[in-house]
C-alpha cells in the first residue's frame, strides 16, 4: 500500500522547453559471449540523440569465446566514440565478480565525468541519453536508478517474468521516491565517476557475485544521502529480453536473492526477511492443511488478502510501463510468484548459482 503511495506521487519527469545537453556519459557494457545481440544493443546506444561528442561507448569483453569482441571490433570502424576493452589484458587470477571487475576497469579507462552501465542483451530509445541528461540538471544527482522492461513474446513464462519485473521496477521506483532504498537494476543507471571513486567504488563488495548495482547504490546512498533520484519516465526506459527458460529464470533470482544478507543497513535484510517468511507461510499452509482442511481456508483467504493489497501497486507501475493489459494475469500468477520467491531466497542463501556459463556459490 505505502509502495502504491510512494510510486503514484513519484512525479513523471517532463524536459523543459529550453533543454540543451551539457553532461558527458562513458556507457559501460559488460558482455560474455553475446554475439546475438551486442550489435543491437551498441547500436541502439550510438543512434541515440545526443552529440557524439559528450558521450562514449565502452564495451568490456568478459572471455567470450564467441564472436563478441570482433563484432564490436568491426563497429569500431564506424564510430570513433566506440571503446573495445578485453578484460583478459587486465586480469591475470580467477574472480568471484568478473562483471564488477569489468565495470571497475571501464571506469578506469572513460574519458567522461558520468557513467551508466547497461546490459549487452538491452537496447535504449532514441532520447534516452536526453532523458537522464535533463534529469542530472534538473535534480543535481550523484546517482541515478532508472526504469527497465521486459519485452513480451505472449508465452506463460515471458507474461509472468512482465508481471513480476514490473512490480520490482515499481518497488524501485517507489523506494527511491520514499528514501528508503531498496533495490535498483545495473542495465539502466548513471552514477557520477568522482563518487564512484569517493566511495572506493566496489570495495568491500567486490567478493561478492551480485550487487554491482544495489550494494554500490546503498555505499553512495550511505555518503551522499539526499543525492540518489530516479528517473521517472517513458524515454529512459531500457528494454531487455526475459529469461527463456524456467532455469535460466530461477538462476537469475537465486543470483538477485545471493546478496540478501550483504547490506550494512540491516533493516533492508530484516524487511527482506519478513517478505520471505510471508511467503513461506503459503506453502506451510499448504502443508498443515493436509492435517486439518481449514488451514486451506486461510491461505485462501491470505492469497485473496495479498492480490486485493498488491493488485492498485501493480495496476500503477502497469499504467507507466503500458502494461495494463496483463493485469488480467496478476491473480493467477500469485502462486508461482510465491513458490520461486520461496526456492530463489533460499538457494541464494545456501546455493550456488550459474551464470554466463559460470558456476557461482
Amino acid at each position: 500500500m505505502l509502495y502504491n503511495i510512494w510510486f503514484v506521487r513519484l512525479p513523471y519527469f517532463r524536459v523543459d522547453k529550453n533543454y540543451s545537453p551539457k553532461n558527458t556519459f562513458s556507457i559501460v557494457i559488460p558482455a560474455r559471449d553475446e554475439e546475438d545481440v551486442i550489435e543491437k544493443c551498441v547500436l541502439s546506444v550510438l543512434q541515440n540523440d545526443y552529440p557524439a561528442e559528450l558521450f562514449e561507448v565502452i564495451v568490456v569483453d568478459d572471455f567470450s569465446t564467441d564472436n563478441t569482441a570482433a563484432i564490436v571490433q568491426r563497429m569500431q570502424q564506424q564510430f570513433s566514440n566506440l571503446k573495445l576493452l578485453q578484460l583478459k589484458d587486465f586480469v591475470q587470477q580467477q574472480q568471484n565478480s568478473y562483471k564488477k571487475k569489468s565495470i571497475e576497469t571501464a571506469i578506469s579507462f572513460s574519458s567522461f565525468e558520468w557513467i551508466i552501465t547497461t546490459d549487452a542483451d538491452c537496447e535504449t530509445r532514441k532520447k534516452w541519453l536526453r532523458r537522464v541528461d535533463a534529469c542530472i540538471q534538473v535534480k543535481n544527482p550523484v546517482f541515478l536508478a532508472a526504469p527497465v522492461k521486459f519485452s513480451n513474446n505472449g508465452s506463460f513464462i515471458s507474461i509472468f517474468q512482465c508481471l513480476d519485473f514490473m512490480s520490482l521496477q515499481g518497488i524501485t521506483a517507489a523506494s527511491v521516491s520514499a528514501g528508503f532504498l531498496s533495490m535498483c537494476n545495473g542495465a539502466n543507471l548513471a552514477y557520477k565517476k568522482e563518487t564512484f571513486y569517493t566511495v572506493n567504488g566496489f570495495k568491500g563488495i567486490d567478493n561478492i557475485a551480485s550487487g554491482d548495482d544495489m550494494l554500490l547504490m546503498h555505499k553512495i546512498k550511505h555518503a551522499h544521502p539526499h543525492k540518489v533520484h530516479y528517473v521517472k519516465s517513458e524515454e529512459a526506459i531500457v528494454y531487455t529480453k526475459a529469461a527463456t527458460s524456467w532455469n535460466e529464470f530461477l538462476n537469475q533470482r537465486i543470483r538477485w536473492a545471493s546478496k540478501a544478507n550483504k547490506y550494512d543497513d540491516k533493516k533492508i535484510f530484516w524487511g527482506l526477511l519478513l517478505v520471505y517468511l510471508f511467503n513461506l507461510s503459503f506453502l506451510v499452509l499448504f502443508i498443515v492443511g493436509f492435517i486439518n482442511h481449514y488451514y486451506w481456508l486461510y491461505l485462501v483467504c491470505l492469497w485473496i488478502a495479498k492480490t486485493v493489497i498488491e493488485f492498485p501497486f501493480v495496476k500503477s507501475v502497469a499504467g507507466f510501463f503500458k502494461r495494463q493489459s496483463l493485469m488480467k494475469y496478476f491473480f493467477f500468477f500469485q502462486p508461482v510468484h510465491i513458490l520461486y520467491t520461496i526456492a530463489a531466497g533460499w538457494l541464494g542463501q545456501f546455493s550456488h548459482y550459474e551464470w554466463k556459463g559460470r558456476k557461482v556459490k
